[in-house]
């Protein structure tokens, strides 16, 4: 069944239109409310006039800051990091805005049309303030505070070195370096986020559904905030169309809407349009990398340099803190490469754009952008081709387990497989030669490389954002046989397009000997499910998956003693399949599984002795340090100088995700990501006025790859299991957007290299790419 190509079972609801989203959530009673959002990046609040909104007709209530602010009190992350300024985050601001599309006021009225009108009726007074839109500028002496209690604009800074970089650079025989810039980018999930909170003051208990990717974590940071036991709380994450990691953060929305519901004693729902999806959920990258590379004449890698400046935007987010992004690059930016010596600075700085935060991929394709492009430079400094240099330095198997030199432990991988078969089923040296052709011809074809080896599945001893205080290593898993030999298997997982209702039901099915299709998975729900964090890092098959094992074979074992108690065998000689639990080798003497579960929930008289009633388990896993995935990209792209169009002509990917649970879905995952890298590297940027006003604020403007803009995505596998995961699971969620940046921006530089111009700057927008080409003219 694990390895097994079969078809998501959930997608059936989805197609048909069954699947039950937020938005489509009635109770009884539900009113609506809409968010006031500041015109403004920076300003004083200095007065909120609410008495004409809260007269409108339909209104039910109108909150603002100060008055939500006597409900709940600011969210804050915090961070064992050292040199981390904690900053407060208000479910509406307080005293100031910080970015534009901040809410300063919320309507609650019996439709969203009545609460989307009554928020014309509010006039607020503001006293702008000069705004800082750009983090060198934010860094700069004298620079507006966007938090004045912080005493800075950098909010985290952080150094770390492994051996003697300026030796090793004075010795080279060639550096490359740059400055490069990963401009920013919005998650653009099919569904905008949404909430519905529904308080029962009978219990004193909150309900909140809501498009999240992290329940668990949603439900014990609201506890805490509104005084609730946890037990009180219950999240629920139905449907969800989409995270990429935009949806695992606690939002103000969130916060808000749930004090409302208390303190109206009325259900409160709110469902975000893209607009203020745009302007107010978390962005990513918009970091600047200065990075150096020296290499010895035969093209080894002697030393890494790099300072990096990540523009963290107006707030430090929950749980991950303002450090999840700029760590990660540093954390990363050697690759899967030796680098014997490694010096790298990062700053995460304040500014008055909406907050940055966790998107698919997390730092690394940013890491992967940077390391990619200096090895294509190295190359041609060297005169080597890009394939040999990278021949060169790659880790081999032999060397794993491997520390890298920011201290992160490759526990296994492919590297040089996975790079030795991508130029072999790409035809490399064929692609070469139909490149000098295209020269000839006055075409501009280039060939593009993107390797990368990301830490998955991470476990108890490494958190998934630096500094973090919040434990996310570990995940539940509850296995319970039902009477008449079905399986239920319930997670604190979220699924939002990662087909664990197949997936899962496939490792659990494995382990019991039962069907698939007899296999429930429930999951997104902490008022069912064993404690869980949720679905972010490509945790959940290894997490989730272990777990699921560890339950199911706690099942296993007890329907094996009850089925040898039952055949007076022992449960040594007993086997499992398709339902049946049978002495090996004497088919006569066998029980179905409908009679051991029966046997089961009879009472202790049918059970061995001293064997409780009852034919489930719950376990919890903790695969500690985690483990590495990894992959080669490789992109044909043609440019075409007199329109500034690139077209992606061919991509292969070759990934190693371990031992792959599903291969449909691993295709899925690597194609997916895949197109959100091309995105990520040729369309899609989030651009920012000086005045820190969100300029691409549509889907007009804002440009995400269509079905015309990416070709046949070739995948292939390397399947190397995990020797320290259960199952030899890797995760596989991220890779497709990790890789395929580095991969296309180094296809157009090649394609451009006779022109002298690198590729410095994503996404190489038809725009960036003019300059590049007149600059050359």
């Amino acid at each position: 069944m694990i390895g097994a190509p079969l078809r998501r079972r959930e997608d059936l609801r989805f197609l048909t239109g069954q699947a039950r989203y937020v938005a489509d959530l009635e109770v009884p009673r539900m009113l609506h409310a809409a968010f006031l959002r500041s015109p403004h990046a920076h300003a004083r609040l200095v007065g909120i006039d609410a008495a004409p909104a809260r007269s409108a007709p339909g209104v039910a209530a109108c909150l603002t800051g100060e008055e939500l602010h006597r409900h709940v009190r600011p969210l804050r992350a915090p961070s064992r990091m050292k040199d981390y300024r904690p900053t407060d985050f208000p479910a509406l601001a307080l005293g100031k805005v910080r970015h534009a599309g901040e809410a300063v006021a919320a309507v609650v009225a019996e439709s969203r049309y009545a609460a989307e009108d009554a928020l014309d009726l509010i006039e607020v007074e503001y006293a702008p303030l000069p705004a800082v839109a750009e983090a060198p500028a934010a860094m700069a002496e004298g620079s507006p505070l966007v938090h004045e209690d912080a005493g800075s604009n950098v909010l985290l800074s952080r150094a770390f070195a492994q051996g003697d970089v300026e030796t090793a650079f004075r010795g080279a025989a060639a550096v490359v370096g740059d400055r490069f810039r990963f401009h920013r980018h919005a998650g653009v999930a099919i569904e905008n986020r949404a909430c519905l909170a529904d308080f029962d003051a009978g219990r004193g208990a909150l309900t909140l559904w809501t498009s999240t990717q992290i329940p668990g974590i949603v439900r014990d940071a609201l506890a805490e905030l509104l005084a609730l036991p946890a037990q009180s709380v219950r999240v629920v994450a139905p449907d969800v169309g989409g995270g990429f990691g935009v949806k695992t953060v606690l939002y103000p929305e969130e916060i808000a809407v749930a004090v409302l519901a208390r303190r109206l004693g009325q259900p409160v729902k709110w469902v975000g349009d893209r607009r203020e999806d745009l302007l107010s959920s978390t962005q990513a990258w918009d970091e600047i990398i200065d990075a150096e590379l020296a290499l010895d004449a035969e093209g080894a890698i002697r030393g890494l340099r790099a300072r990096v400046v990540a523009d963290v935007g107006a707030y430090s987010i929950y749980p991950w803190t303002a450090s999840i992004e700029v760590i990660q690059v540093v954390s990363f930016l050697p690759g899967p490469y030796r680098v014997p010596h490694y010096r790298a600075e990062a700053f995460g700085v304040a500014t008055n754009k909406a907050p940055m935060g966790p998107y698919r991929g997390v730092g690394r394709p940013v890491a992967v952008f940077v390391m990619e492009a200096l090895l294509d430079r190295a190359a041609r400094r060297l005169g080597l081709d890009p394939l040999e240099v990278r021949r060169r330095n790659v880790i081999r198997s032999g060397e794993l387990p491997y520390r890298s030199p920011s201290g992160i432990v490759w526990d296994s991988g492919s590297f040089a497989e996975c790079l030795e078969r991508a130029a072999e089923v790409a035809g490399y040296a064929g692609l070469r030669q139909e490149q000098e052709r295209a020269r000839a011809a006055g075409r501009r074809l280039g060939i593009g490389l993107g390797s990368y080896v990301e830490l998955t599945g991470v476990g108890s001893a490494i958190p998934v954002s630096p500094g973090a205080d919040i434990a996310t290593g570990t995940e539940g898993a509850t296995v319970r046989m039902e009477p008449g030999g079905g399986v239920t298997a319930i997670f604190g997982l979220a699924c939002h397009g990662q087909g664990h209702e197949t997936a899962l039901a496939q490792v659990v099915a494995a382990e019991l000997g039962v069907k698939v299709d007899d296999v429930r998975v429930l999951q997104g729900d902490t008022g069912l499910s064993p404690h869980g964090t949720g679905t972010y890092a490509s945790r959940s098959a290894v997490l989730g998956g272990g777990a699921a094992i560890l339950a199911a074979r706690a099942v296993r074992d007890k329907a094996l003693a009850i089925a040898a108690h039952q055949l007076e065998a022992s449960a040594g000689d007993l086997e499992i399949a398709a339902g049946v639990i049978g002495v090996r080798g004497v088919p006569d003497r066998a029980l179905t599984l409908a009679q051991v579960t029966a046997a089961a929930y009879a009472g202790t008289k049918r059970l061995p002795k001293g064997m409780e009633p009852g034919l489930e388990a719950t376990r919890f896993y903790d695969p500690y340090l985690g483990t590495a995935s990894n992959a080669t990209h490789l992109a044909v792209v043609e440019v075409d100088p007199s329109t500034c169009a690139v077209r992606v002509l061919r991509y292969v990917v070759v990934e190693d995700c371990g031992r792959i649970i599903n291969p449909l879905i691993v295709e899925g995952q690597a194609i997916g990501g895949v197109v959100q890298g091309i995105g990520a590297a040729l369309l899609e940027e989030l651009v920012y006025a000086a005045d820190g006003q969100l300029l691409t604020a549509t889907l007009m403007d804002y440009l995400v790859p269509t079905a015309g803009d990416v070709p046949a995505i070739e995948v292939h596998h390397v399947e190397r299991p995990s020797p320290t995961t259960l199952g030899g699971f890797k995760g596989v969620g991220e890779g497709g957007t990790i890789g395929a940046p580095a991969a296309v921006a180094n296809a157009v530089a090649d394609a451009l290299a006779p022109l002298g111009i690198e590729i410095t700057e994503l996404p190489v927008t038809g725009e960036r790419l003019f300059r590049l080409l007149a600059a050359r003219r």
